[in-house]
């Protein structure tokens, strides 16, 4: 007697999806919709980005675009909060909820560095005004995006922290007033406080703790993994920041 075809799950998704359009036309003489197809086959064969990844690139992208963008348009750029809105919407799932919490950190963002830029003691406040909201969000179907926005915001609190602990937030107004030629002055002065005994302490236990916190957080879940690449996505973007300063300061305005 002729033995059945069996499949291990050691073969792969595709030997199990060929053995269920097998059973399903073959054997039932049932033709599979048009739509079983892609289920069976192409969104085994087609993953899509985890959301963790996701949250990562979104802390870096104002970096790149953000910044320069509200520099020259800062009410086109609040404005583009709904379009970020509209597309995590239409995109849904736990990373259009990403989207949409990256959406509230945007016009935080917009709204800070276009109007309020040289009021350092003004970052955070503005930057946490959607606080309230991202925290009734974690115990509803929007858990993902109070997530995202929580790991930016605290991202953002350890950053200003760091700043404030090493004396350097009254070059924070001076900075972004100087000139294009004194401002990679002021950057690299900047950075070579850090390096001083002391301030590096508290900037390498800092990073120390965010690294184990973020450790602990990748281990719980999904949700743990967004929060936990928004942190180590901002030490990153810092760590950068921070060695354009000591050897390329001219070049550390780009981020």
């Amino acid at each position: 007697m002729q033995q059945p075809i069996r499949f291990s799950a050691d073969e792969g998704p595709t030997a199990l999806g060929l053995c269920t359009l097998f059973h399903t036309q073959v054997l039932l003489g049932v033709t599979p919709a048009l739509t079983t197809a892609p289920t069976l086959l192409g969104q085994r064969l087609r993953p899509g980005l985890s959301t963790p990844l996701i949250a990562a690139s979104l802390v870096i992208l104002p970096v790149f675009v953000q910044a320069p963008w509200v520099r020259v348009s800062p009410l086109s750029c609040a404005v583009f909060t709904f379009v970020l809105m509209a597309v995590g919407l239409y995109w849904g799932g736990s990373r259009g909820q990403v989207l949409i919490g990256f959406s509230g950190s945007w016009l935080a963002g917009s709204l800070f560095w276009g109007w309020l830029r040289l009021q350092p003691l003004w970052h955070l406040p503005v930057e946490a005004f959607l606080l309230p909201l991202a925290i009734a969000g974690l115990s509803g179907p929007w858990r993902r995006a109070g997530q995202f926005y929580l790991g930016a915001l605290i991202g953002t609190a350890c950053t200003d922290a760091a700043i404030a602990l090493c004396g350097l937030m009254p070059l924070w107004p001076q900075v972004l007033q100087a000139t294009p030629s004194e401002a990679p002055l002021l950057l690299s002065q900047a950075a070579q406080e850090v390096l001083k005994p002391f301030h590096l302490s508290i900037v390498l236990s800092m990073a120390a703790t965010l690294v184990g916190f973020s450790r602990w957080l990748w281990l719980r879940g999904e949700g743990g993994q967004v929060i936990s690449a928004s942190l180590l996505s901002t030490l990153a973007v810092d760590g950068v920041f921070l060695m354009l300063a000591l050897l390329a300061p001219h070049l550390s305005g780009l981020v």
